[in-house]
Protein backbone atom coordinates (compact mmCIF):
# COMPACT_ATOMS: atom_id res chain seq x y z
CA UNK A 1 0.00 0.00 0.00
CA UNK A 2 1.32 3.44 -0.92
CA UNK A 3 1.49 6.39 1.38
CA UNK A 4 -1.78 7.92 0.15
CA UNK A 5 -5.30 6.47 0.19
CA UNK A 6 -8.57 7.63 -1.31
CA UNK A 7 -11.31 8.57 1.15
CA UNK A 8 -13.52 5.61 0.26
CA UNK A 9 -10.68 3.09 0.60
CA UNK A 10 -9.45 4.61 3.87
CA UNK A 11 -12.94 4.47 5.35
CA UNK A 12 -13.29 0.82 4.38
CA UNK A 13 -9.89 -0.10 5.81
CA UNK A 14 -10.56 1.27 9.30
CA UNK A 15 -14.31 0.51 9.33
CA UNK A 16 -15.70 4.03 9.71
CA UNK A 17 -17.85 6.27 7.51
CA UNK A 18 -16.44 8.73 5.01
CA UNK A 19 -18.15 11.52 6.94
CA UNK A 20 -16.20 10.55 10.08
CA UNK A 21 -12.92 10.83 8.17
CA UNK A 22 -13.97 14.18 6.67
CA UNK A 23 -14.56 15.56 10.17
CA UNK A 24 -11.10 14.47 11.29
CA UNK A 25 -9.59 16.14 8.21
CA UNK A 26 -11.46 19.36 8.96
CA UNK A 27 -10.31 19.30 12.60
CA UNK A 28 -6.69 18.70 11.57
CA UNK A 29 -6.47 15.26 13.23
CA UNK A 30 -6.02 13.56 9.86
CA UNK A 31 -3.66 14.67 7.12
CA UNK A 32 -5.02 15.01 3.60
CA UNK A 33 -3.34 15.99 0.34
CA UNK A 34 -5.43 16.76 -2.76
CA UNK A 35 -8.25 14.55 -1.50
CA UNK A 36 -5.91 11.67 -0.57
CA UNK A 37 -5.33 10.57 3.03
CA UNK A 38 -1.87 9.88 4.44
CA UNK A 39 -1.77 6.22 5.56
CA UNK A 40 0.57 6.89 8.48
CA UNK A 41 -1.73 9.65 9.74
CA UNK A 42 -4.70 7.29 9.33
CA UNK A 43 -2.99 4.64 11.44
CA UNK A 44 -2.21 7.22 14.15
CA UNK A 45 -5.88 8.22 14.31
CA UNK A 46 -7.05 4.59 14.37
CA UNK A 47 -4.27 2.63 16.13
CA UNK A 48 -6.61 -0.30 16.83
CA UNK A 49 -7.37 -0.77 13.14
CA UNK A 50 -5.35 -4.00 13.02
CA UNK A 51 -7.62 -5.51 15.68
CA UNK A 52 -10.75 -5.15 13.56
CA UNK A 53 -11.94 -8.52 12.36
CA UNK A 54 -13.32 -8.77 8.83
CA UNK A 55 -16.17 -11.00 10.06
CA UNK A 56 -17.21 -8.24 12.45
CA UNK A 57 -17.16 -5.74 9.59
CA UNK A 58 -19.49 -8.05 7.66
CA UNK A 59 -21.80 -8.41 10.66
CA UNK A 60 -22.12 -4.64 11.07
CA UNK A 61 -22.70 -4.22 7.34
CA UNK A 62 -25.51 -6.78 7.43
CA UNK A 63 -27.10 -5.10 10.44
CA UNK A 64 -27.04 -1.76 8.65
CA UNK A 65 -28.60 -3.22 5.52
CA UNK A 66 -31.31 -5.13 7.40
CA UNK A 67 -32.08 -2.03 9.47
CA UNK A 68 -33.58 -0.13 6.56
CA UNK A 69 -35.12 -3.05 4.76
CA UNK A 70 -32.60 -3.53 1.97
CA UNK A 71 -31.78 -7.06 0.89
CA UNK A 72 -28.42 -8.27 2.23
CA UNK A 73 -26.14 -8.20 -0.76
CA UNK A 74 -24.46 -11.48 -1.56
CA UNK A 75 -20.75 -11.07 -0.91
CA UNK A 76 -19.65 -13.49 -3.62
CA UNK A 77 -16.10 -13.86 -4.82
CA UNK A 78 -15.29 -12.09 -8.07
CA UNK A 79 -15.34 -13.96 -11.35
CA UNK A 80 -12.43 -16.45 -11.50
CA UNK A 81 -10.71 -14.58 -14.33
CA UNK A 82 -11.14 -11.26 -12.52
CA UNK A 83 -9.77 -12.76 -9.32
CA UNK A 84 -6.79 -14.22 -11.19
CA UNK A 85 -6.06 -10.86 -12.82
CA UNK A 86 -6.15 -9.07 -9.48
CA UNK A 87 -3.85 -11.64 -7.88
CA UNK A 88 -1.47 -11.29 -10.84
CA UNK A 89 -1.43 -7.53 -10.42
CA UNK A 90 -0.74 -7.99 -6.70
CA UNK A 91 2.21 -10.21 -7.68
CA UNK A 92 3.55 -7.50 -9.97
CA UNK A 93 3.24 -5.01 -7.12
CA UNK A 94 5.21 -7.39 -4.89
CA UNK A 95 7.92 -7.62 -7.55
CA UNK A 96 8.09 -3.84 -7.75
CA UNK A 97 8.33 -3.65 -3.95
CA UNK A 98 11.16 -6.21 -3.99
CA UNK A 99 13.01 -4.18 -6.61
CA UNK A 100 12.55 -1.01 -4.57
CA UNK A 101 13.87 -2.85 -1.52
CA UNK A 102 17.01 -3.75 -3.46
CA UNK A 103 17.43 -0.13 -4.48
CA UNK A 104 17.01 0.92 -0.85
CA UNK A 105 19.76 -1.47 0.25
CA UNK A 106 22.07 -0.05 -2.42
CA UNK A 107 21.25 3.48 -1.30
CA UNK A 108 22.01 2.59 2.34
CA UNK A 109 25.38 1.13 1.34
CA UNK A 110 26.25 4.37 -0.45
CA UNK A 111 25.05 6.36 2.58
CA UNK A 112 27.24 4.37 4.99
CA UNK A 113 30.25 4.87 2.70
CA UNK A 114 29.56 8.60 2.56
CA UNK A 115 29.28 8.75 6.37
CA UNK A 116 32.68 7.02 6.70
CA UNK A 117 34.18 9.58 4.35
CA UNK A 118 32.66 12.52 6.24
CA UNK A 119 33.85 11.05 9.53
CA UNK A 120 37.45 10.91 8.26
CA UNK A 121 37.20 14.51 7.07
CA UNK A 122 35.83 15.75 10.42
CA UNK A 123 38.52 14.06 12.49
CA UNK A 124 38.50 12.45 15.94
CA UNK A 125 36.41 15.14 17.66
CA UNK A 126 33.16 14.24 15.88
CA UNK A 127 33.58 10.45 16.18
CA UNK A 128 30.90 10.00 18.84
CA UNK A 129 28.26 11.97 16.89
CA UNK A 130 28.95 10.08 13.63
CA UNK A 131 28.76 6.72 15.40
CA UNK A 132 25.43 7.66 16.98
CA UNK A 133 24.01 8.75 13.61
CA UNK A 134 25.24 5.57 11.89
CA UNK A 135 23.77 3.39 14.66
CA UNK A 136 20.40 5.16 14.46
CA UNK A 137 20.15 4.82 10.65
CA UNK A 138 21.08 1.15 10.77
CA UNK A 139 18.61 0.32 13.55
CA UNK A 140 15.76 2.12 11.78
CA UNK A 141 16.52 0.41 8.46
CA UNK A 142 16.81 -3.03 10.08
CA UNK A 143 13.54 -2.56 11.97
CA UNK A 144 11.69 -1.52 8.80
CA UNK A 145 12.96 -4.49 6.79
CA UNK A 146 12.82 -7.28 9.35
CA UNK A 147 10.34 -10.09 8.47
CA UNK A 148 8.04 -9.35 11.40
CA UNK A 149 7.48 -5.70 10.45
CA UNK A 150 4.15 -4.93 8.79
CA UNK A 151 1.69 -2.13 8.45
CA UNK A 152 -1.75 -3.60 9.36
CA UNK A 153 -3.47 -1.21 6.97
CA UNK A 154 -1.15 -2.32 4.16
CA UNK A 155 -2.06 -5.98 4.78
CA UNK A 156 -5.77 -5.20 4.72
CA UNK A 157 -5.41 -3.00 1.66
CA UNK A 158 -3.77 -5.87 -0.26
CA UNK A 159 -6.70 -8.13 0.62
CA UNK A 160 -9.18 -5.39 -0.32
CA UNK A 161 -7.47 -4.93 -3.69
CA UNK A 162 -8.06 -8.62 -4.47
CA UNK A 163 -11.69 -8.70 -3.31
CA UNK A 164 -12.69 -5.37 -4.83
CA UNK A 165 -11.63 -2.64 -7.23
CA UNK A 166 -11.67 1.08 -6.51
CA UNK A 167 -13.29 3.22 -9.22
CA UNK A 168 -13.26 7.01 -9.65
CA UNK A 169 -15.89 8.66 -11.86
CA UNK A 170 -14.94 11.78 -13.80
CA UNK A 171 -15.65 14.66 -13.97
CA UNK A 172 -17.37 14.63 -10.56
CA UNK A 173 -14.66 12.51 -8.87
CA UNK A 174 -17.22 10.27 -7.15
CA UNK A 175 -15.75 7.03 -5.80
CA UNK A 176 -17.08 3.52 -5.31
CA UNK A 177 -15.88 -0.06 -4.86
CA UNK A 178 -16.76 -2.93 -7.20
CA UNK A 179 -17.25 -6.08 -5.14
CA UNK A 180 -18.13 -9.68 -5.90
CA UNK A 181 -19.56 -10.19 -9.38
CA UNK A 182 -21.17 -6.75 -9.64
CA UNK A 183 -20.93 -4.83 -12.88
CA UNK A 184 -19.64 -1.27 -12.80
CA UNK A 185 -23.21 0.00 -13.09
CA UNK A 186 -24.56 -2.15 -10.25
CA UNK A 187 -21.72 -1.14 -7.94
CA UNK A 188 -22.21 2.56 -8.71
CA UNK A 189 -25.96 2.37 -8.08
CA UNK A 190 -25.41 0.64 -4.73
CA UNK A 191 -23.00 3.41 -3.79
CA UNK A 192 -25.69 6.00 -4.55
CA UNK A 193 -23.98 7.44 -7.63
CA UNK A 194 -26.71 8.37 -10.18
CA UNK A 195 -24.97 7.36 -13.41
CA UNK A 196 -26.90 7.53 -16.66
CA UNK A 197 -28.46 4.23 -17.70
CA UNK A 198 -31.58 2.89 -19.33
CA UNK A 199 -32.29 -0.81 -19.73
CA UNK A 200 -29.25 -2.02 -17.71
CA UNK A 201 -29.33 -5.06 -19.99
CA UNK A 202 -26.94 -4.07 -22.75
CA UNK A 203 -29.51 -2.94 -25.29
CA UNK A 204 -29.88 0.84 -25.14
CA UNK A 205 -26.30 2.11 -24.77
CA UNK A 206 -27.21 4.87 -22.30
CA UNK A 207 -24.62 3.63 -19.80
CA UNK A 208 -21.79 3.98 -22.30
CA UNK A 209 -18.69 5.43 -20.61
CA UNK A 210 -15.00 5.89 -21.37
CA UNK A 211 -12.33 3.93 -19.52
CA UNK A 212 -9.62 6.47 -18.71
CA UNK A 213 -7.29 4.11 -16.87
CA UNK A 214 -7.34 0.66 -15.35
CA UNK A 215 -8.55 -2.68 -16.63
CA UNK A 216 -12.12 -3.96 -17.08
CA UNK A 217 -13.58 -7.30 -18.16
CA UNK A 218 -16.79 -7.97 -20.07
CA UNK A 219 -18.94 -10.25 -17.91
CA UNK A 220 -22.32 -9.96 -19.65
CA UNK A 221 -23.42 -10.06 -23.26
CA UNK A 222 -24.78 -6.87 -24.82
CA UNK A 223 -26.57 -6.31 -28.12
CA UNK A 224 -25.74 -2.62 -28.32
CA UNK A 225 -22.95 -2.08 -30.83
CA UNK A 226 -20.09 0.23 -29.83
CA UNK A 227 -18.48 1.68 -32.94
CA UNK A 228 -14.85 0.76 -33.65
CA UNK A 229 -13.70 4.35 -33.25
CA UNK A 230 -15.33 4.51 -29.80
CA UNK A 231 -13.81 1.17 -28.74
CA UNK A 232 -10.37 2.45 -29.66
CA UNK A 233 -10.98 5.47 -27.41
CA UNK A 234 -11.87 3.18 -24.50
CA UNK A 235 -15.68 3.24 -24.52
CA UNK A 236 -17.48 0.41 -22.73
CA UNK A 237 -20.97 -0.37 -21.38
CA UNK A 238 -21.04 -0.10 -17.60
CA UNK A 239 -23.87 -2.65 -17.36
CA UNK A 240 -21.80 -5.35 -19.08
CA UNK A 241 -18.33 -4.86 -17.59
CA UNK A 242 -16.71 -5.17 -14.20
CA UNK A 243 -13.49 -3.62 -12.94
CA UNK A 244 -10.48 -5.90 -12.79
CA UNK A 245 -8.16 -3.30 -11.29
CA UNK A 246 -8.49 0.14 -9.74
CA UNK A 247 -9.91 2.25 -12.56
CA UNK A 248 -10.94 5.72 -13.62
CA UNK A 249 -13.98 6.14 -15.87
CA UNK A 250 -15.55 9.14 -17.54
CA UNK A 251 -19.33 8.86 -17.37
CA UNK A 252 -22.44 11.02 -17.36
CA UNK A 253 -24.26 11.30 -14.03
CA UNK A 254 -27.35 13.11 -12.85
CA UNK A 255 -26.69 16.29 -10.91
CA UNK A 256 -30.34 17.00 -10.15
CA UNK A 257 -33.93 15.97 -10.77
CA UNK A 258 -33.89 17.69 -14.17
CA UNK A 259 -31.28 15.17 -15.39
CA UNK A 260 -33.53 12.14 -14.79
CA UNK A 261 -35.65 11.28 -17.87
CA UNK A 262 -39.36 10.51 -17.70
CA UNK A 263 -39.83 6.73 -17.87
CA UNK A 264 -42.70 4.28 -18.27
CA UNK A 265 -42.27 0.90 -16.64
CA UNK A 266 -44.64 -2.02 -16.16
CA UNK A 267 -43.82 -3.47 -12.73
CA UNK A 268 -45.17 -6.56 -11.02
CA UNK A 269 -46.67 -6.60 -7.52
CA UNK A 270 -44.21 -8.42 -5.30
CA UNK A 271 -46.01 -8.01 -1.98
CA UNK A 272 -48.93 -6.25 -0.28
CA UNK A 273 -48.51 -5.80 3.48
CA UNK A 274 -51.13 -4.10 5.69
CA UNK A 275 -49.71 -1.52 8.09
CA UNK A 276 -51.26 0.30 11.03
CA UNK A 277 -53.20 3.52 10.56
CA UNK A 278 -54.97 2.38 7.40
CA UNK A 279 -51.83 2.09 5.27
CA UNK A 280 -50.73 -0.59 2.84
CA UNK A 281 -47.09 -1.29 2.00
CA UNK A 282 -47.06 -1.89 -1.75
CA UNK A 283 -43.85 -3.47 -3.06
CA UNK A 284 -43.28 -3.54 -6.82
CA UNK A 285 -40.53 -5.28 -8.78
CA UNK A 286 -39.43 -3.90 -12.14
CA UNK A 287 -38.16 -6.11 -14.99
CA UNK A 288 -34.41 -6.71 -15.09
CA UNK A 289 -34.30 -5.10 -18.50
CA UNK A 290 -36.26 -1.98 -17.51
CA UNK A 291 -35.39 -0.63 -14.11
CA UNK A 292 -36.68 2.70 -12.85
CA UNK A 293 -34.03 5.37 -12.53
CA UNK A 294 -34.86 7.96 -9.86
CA UNK A 295 -33.41 10.05 -7.07
CA UNK A 296 -34.26 9.47 -3.42
CA UNK A 297 -37.29 11.54 -2.39
CA UNK A 298 -38.90 11.60 -5.84
CA UNK A 299 -42.35 10.25 -6.68
CA UNK A 300 -44.14 8.57 -9.56
CA UNK A 301 -47.63 8.06 -10.96
CA UNK A 302 -49.00 4.55 -10.38
CA UNK A 303 -51.82 3.14 -12.50
CA UNK A 304 -53.71 -0.04 -11.59
CA UNK A 305 -56.23 -2.00 -13.68
CA UNK A 306 -55.48 0.34 -16.63
CA UNK A 307 -57.94 2.74 -15.04
CA UNK A 308 -57.12 4.19 -11.62
CA UNK A 309 -54.03 6.21 -10.82
CA UNK A 310 -52.36 8.19 -8.02
CA UNK A 311 -49.18 10.19 -7.50
CA UNK A 312 -47.12 8.67 -4.68
CA UNK A 313 -43.63 9.24 -3.30
CA UNK A 314 -41.23 6.31 -3.55
CA UNK A 315 -40.48 4.96 -0.07
CA UNK A 316 -37.27 3.08 -0.91
CA UNK A 317 -33.68 3.76 -1.88
CA UNK A 318 -32.51 4.12 -5.51
CA UNK A 319 -29.61 1.86 -4.53
CA UNK A 320 -32.05 -1.05 -4.96
CA UNK A 321 -33.91 0.33 -7.95
CA UNK A 322 -35.68 -2.90 -8.96
CA UNK A 323 -37.56 -3.15 -5.65
CA UNK A 324 -39.83 -0.13 -5.22
CA UNK A 325 -41.88 0.49 -2.11
CA UNK A 326 -44.93 2.72 -1.65
CA UNK A 327 -47.09 3.62 1.35
CA UNK A 328 -50.70 3.70 0.16
CA UNK A 329 -53.17 5.44 2.46
CA UNK A 330 -56.69 4.01 2.64
CA UNK A 331 -59.17 6.61 1.39
CA UNK A 332 -62.70 5.18 1.23
CA UNK A 333 -64.34 6.21 -2.03
CA UNK A 334 -61.01 6.81 -3.77
CA UNK A 335 -60.87 4.41 -6.75
CA UNK A 336 -57.12 3.88 -6.63
CA UNK A 337 -57.04 3.28 -2.87
CA UNK A 338 -60.07 0.94 -2.97
CA UNK A 339 -58.52 -1.10 -5.76
CA UNK A 340 -55.17 -1.47 -3.96
CA UNK A 341 -56.79 -2.50 -0.68
CA UNK A 342 -59.47 -4.83 -2.05
CA UNK A 343 -58.59 -6.08 -5.55
CA UNK A 344 -54.88 -5.78 -6.29
CA UNK A 345 -53.08 -9.11 -6.03
CA UNK A 346 -49.52 -10.44 -6.09
CA UNK A 347 -48.05 -10.58 -9.63
CA UNK A 348 -50.56 -8.06 -10.97
CA UNK A 349 -49.09 -5.41 -13.28
CA UNK A 350 -48.85 -1.79 -12.12
CA UNK A 351 -47.88 0.87 -14.63
CA UNK A 352 -45.29 3.37 -13.40
CA UNK A 353 -44.66 6.76 -14.97
CA UNK A 354 -42.02 9.08 -13.58
CA UNK A 355 -40.08 10.10 -11.67
CA UNK A 356 -41.08 13.62 -10.69
CA UNK A 357 -40.34 16.07 -7.90
CA UNK A 358 -37.29 17.92 -6.60
CA UNK A 359 -37.40 16.88 -2.94
CA UNK A 360 -34.02 15.14 -3.14
CA UNK A 361 -30.89 14.70 -1.04
CA UNK A 362 -28.39 17.51 -1.54
CA UNK A 363 -24.78 16.44 -1.11
CA UNK A 364 -22.00 18.83 -0.28
CA UNK A 365 -20.47 19.95 2.98
CA UNK A 366 -20.97 17.09 5.49
CA UNK A 367 -23.46 18.59 7.95
CA UNK A 368 -25.78 16.73 10.28
CA UNK A 369 -29.07 15.82 8.57
CA UNK A 370 -32.38 16.50 10.30
CA UNK A 371 -35.57 14.92 8.96
CA UNK A 372 -39.10 15.94 9.97
CA UNK A 373 -41.87 13.60 8.78
CA UNK A 374 -45.56 14.33 9.34
CA UNK A 375 -47.88 11.30 8.99
CA UNK A 376 -47.24 9.69 5.55
CA UNK A 377 -44.50 12.22 4.88
CA UNK A 378 -42.39 9.37 6.24
CA UNK A 379 -42.48 7.74 2.78
CA UNK A 380 -40.16 10.19 0.95
CA UNK A 381 -38.18 10.75 4.18
CA UNK A 382 -37.53 6.99 4.37
CA UNK A 383 -36.17 7.06 0.82
CA UNK A 384 -33.87 9.98 1.66
CA UNK A 385 -32.59 8.37 4.86
CA UNK A 386 -31.89 5.04 3.17
CA UNK A 387 -29.98 6.89 0.46
CA UNK A 388 -28.04 8.89 3.07
CA UNK A 389 -27.12 5.66 4.85
CA UNK A 390 -25.93 4.09 1.59
CA UNK A 391 -23.63 7.12 1.18
CA UNK A 392 -22.21 6.74 4.71
CA UNK A 393 -23.63 10.14 5.66
CA UNK A 394 -22.73 11.62 9.02
CA UNK A 395 -25.13 12.05 11.92
CA UNK A 396 -28.85 11.75 11.18
CA UNK A 397 -31.81 12.74 13.37
CA UNK A 398 -35.43 11.86 12.56
CA UNK A 399 -38.53 13.41 14.13
CA UNK A 400 -41.78 11.68 13.10
CA UNK A 401 -45.01 13.48 14.01
CA UNK A 402 -48.23 11.45 13.89
CA UNK A 403 -51.76 12.79 14.04
CA UNK A 404 -52.45 9.76 16.26
CA UNK A 405 -50.46 6.67 17.35
CA UNK A 406 -51.58 4.67 14.30
CA UNK A 407 -50.32 7.41 11.94
CA UNK A 408 -46.77 6.38 12.84
CA UNK A 409 -47.43 3.28 10.80
CA UNK A 410 -43.91 1.78 10.57
CA UNK A 411 -42.42 2.42 14.03
CA UNK A 412 -40.17 -0.64 13.79
CA UNK A 413 -38.20 0.86 10.88
CA UNK A 414 -36.74 3.96 12.60
CA UNK A 415 -36.32 1.99 15.84
CA UNK A 416 -34.24 -0.57 13.93
CA UNK A 417 -32.12 2.21 12.45
CA UNK A 418 -31.55 3.70 15.90
CA UNK A 419 -30.65 0.31 17.41
CA UNK A 420 -28.22 -0.63 14.63
CA UNK A 421 -26.55 2.69 13.89
CA UNK A 422 -24.49 4.81 16.26
CA UNK A 423 -25.01 7.95 14.19
CA UNK A 424 -28.82 7.79 14.01
CA UNK A 425 -31.33 9.34 16.43
CA UNK A 426 -35.12 8.99 16.42
CA UNK A 427 -37.98 10.66 18.28
CA UNK A 428 -41.72 10.08 17.77
CA UNK A 429 -44.25 12.83 18.55
CA UNK A 430 -48.03 12.40 18.86
CA UNK A 431 -50.08 15.45 17.90
CA UNK A 432 -53.52 14.31 19.01
CA UNK A 433 -55.12 16.17 16.09
CA UNK A 434 -55.24 15.96 12.29
CA UNK A 435 -51.99 17.39 10.96
CA UNK A 436 -53.68 18.01 7.60
CA UNK A 437 -55.96 20.64 9.09
CA UNK A 438 -54.26 23.24 11.27
CA UNK A 439 -56.20 26.07 12.86
CA UNK A 440 -54.52 28.85 14.83
CA UNK A 441 -54.43 26.87 18.09
CA UNK A 442 -52.96 23.78 16.41
CA UNK A 443 -50.30 25.89 14.69
CA UNK A 444 -49.37 27.38 18.05
CA UNK A 445 -49.12 23.90 19.57
CA UNK A 446 -46.90 22.67 16.74
CA UNK A 447 -44.67 25.73 17.09
CA UNK A 448 -44.32 24.93 20.78
CA UNK A 449 -43.14 21.39 20.03
CA UNK A 450 -40.65 22.69 17.48
CA UNK A 451 -39.34 25.17 20.05
CA UNK A 452 -38.84 22.32 22.54
CA UNK A 453 -36.91 20.34 19.92
CA UNK A 454 -34.72 23.33 19.12
CA UNK A 455 -34.09 23.91 22.84
CA UNK A 456 -32.92 20.30 23.24
CA UNK A 457 -30.98 20.28 19.96
CA UNK A 458 -29.57 23.79 19.36
CA UNK A 459 -27.04 22.29 16.91
CA UNK A 460 -29.97 21.80 14.53
CA UNK A 461 -29.36 25.35 13.30
CA UNK A 462 -26.00 24.16 11.92
CA UNK A 463 -27.49 21.23 9.96
CA UNK A 464 -29.57 20.59 6.85
CA UNK A 465 -33.32 20.23 7.31
CA UNK A 466 -35.69 18.01 5.26
CA UNK A 467 -39.44 18.29 5.91
CA UNK A 468 -42.20 16.18 4.33
CA UNK A 469 -45.90 15.68 4.93
CA UNK A 470 -49.23 17.52 4.63
CA UNK A 471 -48.81 21.02 3.19
CA UNK A 472 -49.88 23.01 6.24
CA UNK A 473 -47.63 21.12 8.68
CA UNK A 474 -44.66 21.49 6.33
CA UNK A 475 -45.25 25.23 5.92
CA UNK A 476 -45.49 25.84 9.68
CA UNK A 477 -42.23 23.94 10.27
CA UNK A 478 -40.41 25.73 7.46
CA UNK A 479 -41.57 29.16 8.67
CA UNK A 480 -40.56 28.33 12.26
CA UNK A 481 -36.94 27.58 11.38
CA UNK A 482 -36.64 30.39 8.84
CA UNK A 483 -37.83 32.85 11.48
CA UNK A 484 -35.03 31.68 13.78
CA UNK A 485 -32.32 32.23 11.19
CA UNK A 486 -31.86 28.88 9.48
CA UNK A 487 -30.96 29.77 5.86
CA UNK A 488 -33.54 28.82 3.28
CA UNK A 489 -30.76 27.18 1.25
CA UNK A 490 -30.53 24.49 3.96
CA UNK A 491 -34.27 23.77 4.20
CA UNK A 492 -35.85 21.29 1.76
CA UNK A 493 -39.55 20.53 1.66
CA UNK A 494 -41.80 17.86 0.17
CA UNK A 495 -45.51 18.67 0.38
CA UNK A 496 -48.08 15.88 0.10
CA UNK A 497 -51.78 16.33 -0.72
Amino acid sequence: MGGKLSLVRAARLVGVSRAALQKKIQSGELESYDGMIDSASLLRCYPAAELEDSAELMRVTQIKERAFGKRVFERALPDAEVLAARVTELGRAAERSQAQLGQLNTLLAHLYARLDELERQQGEGALTDWNALRTWIRSEADAAMEPGFSNPLAVRDRLLSVMSAHVIVLPGKQEFLVEGQDTLLEAAIRAGIPLDYGCSGGNCGLCKARLVSGQVKKTRHHDYVIREAERERGYILLCSNTAVSDSVIEAAAAHGAQDIPLQQVNARVKALTPLTGGFMLLQLETPRSQRLRFLAGQGVNLEVSNAYSADLPIASCPCDERNLMFHVRQLPGNHFSDYVFHQLRRNDIVRIEGPHGEFILHQGIPRKLYFFAFDDGFAPIKSLIEHALSLDAGNIQLHWFGSNPAAIYQPNVPHAWADALDNFGYDAHLAGFDLRTLNAKRRETLNGWLQDILHDEPELMEGDLYIAGPEEAVEVTEQFFRARGLPGSRIYTGKLP
